[in-house]
Parts: structure tokens; C-alpha cells; sequence
């Protein structure tokens, strides 16, 4: 029996089973990236050690570094140095972000296996972050594309406000499914729905869904605490693939209000907790979520990192 989904008496979707012991979720671990990009600048050695942890872990899709401008983002300085550092596990992928064709370009150079690229639902956000219209970024996301295409690299397009623009409000579900489907036709190979502000929830998750159906990504923001709620919904809705950040690290430094991510320990340990598999090993997470607070300098904001696992039982006084 496969996932399903029932209407509800609103006309959205409603979760119909739970997900089945054995399958398989896919994570993308962006931490390094995403997690490491608001904060003060780590050095590339320290990064490169976050980066091997996770492998240690588990982890097998790691968006270890982003090609974009050093001036705009300087805990991303370097990326070349970190990617050819790093310790990759044979049967592992390495992601890096573009913000445009010269790091696109940049980025093949080196040993990848994934580009993203960012490309806002909201009109007004997109022109604040990279000072284009949508129209204008979906022409370089197609020459992106072209370019990954013919060096044999697939392009997974995430796809920034999904849920509610801070400079907009809300946005309709189907008009951000139509953005989609035209990156797909722009020769992407995949489209991932972010919640950069954490405007979503369950519901508005749904009404998405219904759009674009499960074939889709998500990447889910902790920023009025329900990242794991969300994540939840979407996989009783039969999504399979999520971002996620050890420790619950990240934001978008040019989103006001943007709070970290869904932490990839916390999600880790409920889907095992109902057999869904990833290949991550939980405690070794968040022994790698312990060297990204040392790398920050500051505690990281995930409640499992501080507290383990349910499995994890500490003696309690009666």
C-alpha cells in the first residue's frame, strides 16, 4: 500500500497513513553550507572536519560549500579548497550551491555531483536577494542549466519563500507549483519548496502538495517551531526528500526574521523511532552537531543535540 491522501472537508489534502517500516527517506544534509552561512567565518580546515563528520555518520548528500561571491557571504570563502579536502565516502554526493552562471562554472571545475540554485516564489524577495526580477533569474537558471546539462551534473532548484514572502505575504500555492514546473522545463532535474521565513504549516504544506504532488523536495525552516511538524505532514503526504541541518543551524542572512533549519539529528530520531530508513547514525549526528557549536561558538539551537535520542535514558528519581 503506498501513501495516500484523502480530502478533507476544506478541499485539502489530508494525511492517510503513516509512513511504512523500511522505506527510505532522503536526506541532504546542508549545514555546511546553510548552516555555516550566517555565521562568523570558519576556517576551511574546521569546515572540511564538519563536512568528514557527517560522512562518519551517515550522511550521503552533504551541500558542502556555495560558489557565490565572498564579499556577499564570507563564511563561504574558499569553497575549491574545502571540496578538495574533504573525505568522501565513494558512495556518497556532494552538493554546492550557485548563485550564477560564473559559479556554476566555477563549481564544475571542481569534484561535484549536484548543483543548487536558489530562485524566490516572491517577486519582492527575489529583486532583494539578487537584485533580478523571477523572469530574469529563470533565463539564468536556464543557462545554468545548459552548462551543468552537457557536464552531465543534474540541477536541483529550491525555490525560496514557498510558503508566504516576508515582503508579500501570502503566495498561492498554485502559482509557486507553476514556478516550478517551469524550472523543470528550464531543464532542472528536480525542484525543492523552501520555507525560508518559516511562514508554513501543515495545512499550507498540503495545499502544496496538492499542486505538485510528493515528487518534491523540501527544506523546512525552524523559525515559529514547526519544522518537524511540517516534515511530518509531507512525509504522511509522501514526500521523500528533505534538506536538513546538523544541529538546526542556518537562515538566510537576507531574510528578516529567518531562524535555523530543520535539524537533522531531531528528524533523524523520530524517523527512526518508526523505522523509516536514512543510513544516518543519530548519536554520531550529534556528536558532528557538538563540533558545529565549537566551530560557531555558540550552542546550537536543536533539542536533541542537547538532550540525545528518546533511546538515550537518563535514571530518573522516584
Amino acid at each position: 500500500m503506498g501513501i495516500g491522501h484523502a480530502r478533507g472537508h476544506d478541499g485539502a489534502m489530508t494525511p492517510e497513513v503513516l509512513p511504512r517500516r523500511g522505506e527510505r527517506v532522503h536526506v541532504r544534509e546542508v549545514g555546511p553550507r546553510d548552516g555555516l552561512q550566517p555565521e562568523r567565518p570558519v576556517p576551511v580546515d574546521e569546515r572540511v572536519r564538519l563536512v568528514d563528520a557527517l560522512f562518519a555518520a551517515g550522511v550521503r548528500n552533504i551541500e558542502a560549500a556555495s560558489f557565490v561571491s565572498p564579499r556577499a557571504v564570507p563564511a563561504m570563502a574558499d569553497p575549491a579548497a574545502v571540496l578538495a579536502a574533504i573525505d568522501r565516502p565513494d558512495d556518497a554526493q556532494v552538493t554546492v550551491l550557485v548563485p550564477n552562471l560564473r559559479g556554476a562554472q566555477d563549481a564544475l571545475e571542481c569534484a561535484i555531483d549536484e548543483l543548487t540554485l536558489t530562485i524566490s516564489a516572491s517577486e519582492a524577495y527575489n529583486r532583494h536577494n539578487v537584485n533580478r526580477s523571477i523572469a530574469e533569474s529563470l533565463d539564468a537558471v536556464g543557462a545554468i542549466t545548459r552548462l551543468a546539462t552537457a557536464a552531465g551534473v543534474p540541477v536541483d532548484a529550491v525555490v525560496s519563500c514557498a510558503f508566504g514572502s516576508p515582503f508579500e505575504g501570502d503566495l498561492a500555492p498554485a502559482d509557486v507549483a507553476t514556478l516550478g514546473d517551469r524550472l523543470l522545463d528550464q531543464g532542472c532535474s528536480a525542484v525543492t519548496y523552501a520555507d525560508t521565513t518559516g511562514m508554513a504549516t501543515p495545512r499550507r504544506i498540503a495545499e502544496l502538495i496538492d499542486e505538485t504532488g510528493h515528487a518534491i523536495g523540501l527544506h523546512l525552516h525552524q523559525t515559529r517551531g514547526t519544522a518537524l511538524l511540517n516534515a511530518w505532514t509531507a512525509l504522511q503526504l509522501g514526500v521523500r526528500r528533505f534538506d536538513t541541518s546538523v544541529g538546526g543551524l542556518g537562515g538566510s542572512p537576507f531574510a528578516p526574521g529567518a531562524a535555523g533549519n530543520l535539524a537533522t539529528e531531531e528528524f533523524v530520531a523520530v524517523l527512526d523511532d518508526v523505522g523509516v530508513v536514512t543510513g544516518i547514525d543519530v548519536d554520531a549526528v550529534i556528536d558532528a552537531a557538538g563540533i558545529a557549536a565549537e566551530l560557531v561558538g555558540h550552542d546550537v539551537p536543536s533539542t536533541v543535540a542537547a538532550v540525545g535520542p528518546r533511546d538515550r535514558l537518563v535514571t530518573v528519581m522516584e
